[in-house]
Order: structure tokens, then sequence, then C-alpha cells
């Protein structure tokens, strides 16, 4: 698994990404951790260069491959 990488967001607190499973963990700010699976190696990197982390995730991320929840929120 890759390293977690802190994100500037309102919404991601800080992501991680293993490129040999192609799945995405995401912190979100209220506390949950999520695992995207089957997330292309561009997406992940698209989500770094987005400007709105947020609006990307909820564009290109959520709802659009499978996921399930690592820990809950607060």
């Amino acid at each position: 698994m890759g390293k977690l990488v802190e994100v500037d967001s309102s919404m991601i607190r800080a992501v991680k990404y293993d490129a040999d499973k192609q799945e995405l963990e995401v912190w979100f700010n209220t506390g949950g951790v999520y695992c995207y699976e089957e997330v292309p190696q561009e997406v992940y990197d698209e989500l770094l260069e987005a400007s709105s982390k947020g609006r990307f995730m909820r564009d290109a991320v959520i709802d659009c491959y499978p996921y399930y929840r690592v820990s809950k929120g607060r």
C-alpha cells in the first residue's frame, strides 16, 4: 500500500493508493475511512491534481467504483 498523503480539502483529510491492488483509501474529515476498489492510477493522479478534491470525489469516484467502509466516523 502506498503512503498516506494529506490533502487540502474541506471534505477529505488524506488519501492512500495501492497501485498493485488498484485500491484508493480515503480519510474523510468526518472521520470515516472508505476503500474504493478497481480505481485506475490515472484517477488517483487526477484526484491529487484536482483543485477541488471533494468535487472530484463526487464526480469521478463516489458511486463510480465498488467500495467498503474501513472505519466509522466520529
